[in-house]
């Protein structure tokens, strides 16, 4: 990775390693700022940059996080995964810098998986049945039920709050702080940790449920018809929704070329259907079933031909919104 500066910018990185204290002008204002949250960001990517110089595995950086991977079905495996942490240490120790051992731990993933030890530096590396990634529970059987649960207690704590908080019940109020402060709970990151089985499913659509039964006038309303008359979608829809215009972004959109490794078509001459008929694996896990390239085919190949063969994102998104009506 080339980080090559200027010479303004090396003086400036001189400047402040020395102590003395930089100021940048707003464009077209006469407001001035400190340097620090301008240069900050860069000069941390650039010193972080060659951390993964001669990794074999593979490395993930993310601000202050840092993850190393690596599959471990052989003693090679076990091996390439030590070398990596010697080099970490290694580069840590050259630009005096120290890993956090208390936050550093090893999940072991896979049925079968043999839980060797691993040690960074002299010291040895606690073991975890789960850890927290950049705020997604996981654990070692990648069962995201734990996930799905801490997920909908942070949403009902925050709904709780709102009951309590907000004396108005119009939709015009609720229906704001629901999707600004309640349902982000229920979303974030979830194409990785989304439901896998029903009552998981069950368990955040009701925090849903519950969000609409505060909106006054609605009373008399089922559930379905309540989400119809505001204009919404169940969670569970939504999620697919989101898993097929992500497919459609693969298969005919900006990430086309990574889309032939993704997903592979079959090769049919049968003409029902959409006539882009995507490949459903064989699968011996259940767990399998549930990544995304494996459980949006079904619907997929469920969607009208016209849909499918959308112009542009937008188009499939319009056309989308009418055909999953008929889809769940």
């Amino acid at each position: 990775m080339d980080h090559s500066v200027d010479k303004e910018l090396a003086g400036w990185s001189h400047s402040k390693s020395c102590g003395q204290r930089l100021n940048v002008q707003v464009e077209n204002s006469d407001e001035w700022r400190s340097s620090g949250s301008v240069l900050g960001p860069a000069l941390f990517n650039i010193f972080i940059g060659v951390m993964d110089s001669g990794i074999e595995c593979t490395l993930s950086k993310f601000a202050d996080d840092t993850k190393l991977c690596g599959m471990v079905d052989t003693l090679e495996g076990r091996d390439a995964i030590q070398r990596d942490l010697d080099r970490l240490e290694r580069w840590a120790r050259a630009n005096c810098m120290k890993f956090n051992m208390a936050k550093g731990k090893v999940l072991h993933v896979g049925r079968g998986n043999p839980k060797h030890d691993y040690r960074l530096g002299k010291e040895w590396i606690e073991s975890s049945p789960e850890e927290k990634d950049l705020g997604v529970l996981i654990d070692e059987k990648l069962n995201m039920s734990r996930q799905c649960a801490l997920a909908a207690q942070k949403a009902n704590r925050v709904l709780g709050c709102i009951k309590r908080g907000v004396t108005s019940r119009l939709r015009e109020g609720i229906l704001p702080l629901y999707s600004t402060l309640v349902k982000p709970h229920l979303e974030y990151c979830v194409q990785l940790w989304g439901p896998q089985y029903r009552r998981d499913i069950e368990l955040l659509e009701r925090v849903q449920r519950r969000a609409m039964k505060l909106i006054r006038g609605l009373e008399h309303l089922s559930c379905e018809d309540r989400l119809r008359e505001l204009g919404l979608f169940s969670l569970e829809k939504r999620r697919l929704r989101g898993d097929l215009i992500a497919a459609y972004q693969y298969l005919k959109g900006a990430y086309k070329k990574a889309g032939e490794g993704v997903f592979i078509r079959e090769c049919s001459e049968r003409t029902r259907g959409n006539g882009f008929k995507l490949k459903e694996g064989r699968l011996r896990l259940d767990v399998r079933k549930k990544f995304v390239t494996v459980r949006v085919v079904r619907h997929w190949h469920r969607l009208p031909r016209e849909t499918v063969d959308a112009p542009s994102l937008e188009v499939f998104k319009t056309q989308l919104e009418e055909a999953l009506g008929n889809v769940v």
